[in-house]
């Protein structure tokens, strides 16, 4: 069975192709929350001496975190739950429009889980 990052990944290139902007728009979002939740926290780099800094090419450079798959679907559930939150509250003031995008989005990533 294929992880979600790579049903993201795989679904992204034929909806660019059908030129749906709602599913593009939520497979870029939600893949862009899985790598900021890779990166390194700023509090763990810690600055130091000039003459104590690592030397030659990617010598400072830190590893992105690894994240479980259990992870990346909690990342992309929150992702769904924000749409439909959001949709909700478009609803509520009327915006049509804006409830029916967020609920497209939020369908597509939920097919994709």
């Amino acid at each position: 069975m294929t992880s979600l990052r790579e049903r993201l990944r795989a679904a992204l290139k034929p909806a660019m192709k059908a030129r749906d902007r709602d599913a593009v728009s939520a497979i870029r979002s939600a893949m862009a929350a899985i790598d900021n939740a890779e990166a390194v926290d700023a509090g763990e780099v810690k600055a130091g001496a000039l003459e104590d800094s690592p030397v030659g090419l990617g010598a400072a450079e830190v590893s992105r975190r690894d994240l479980t798959d259990v992870e990346i679907e909690a990342i992309v559930r929150h992702e769904i739950d924000e749409r439909r939150v959001a949709a909700t509250e478009y609803d509520r003031l009327g915006a049509v429009d804006r409830r029916d995008r967020l609920t497209a989005e939020a369908d597509t990533l939920t097919a994709l889980l």
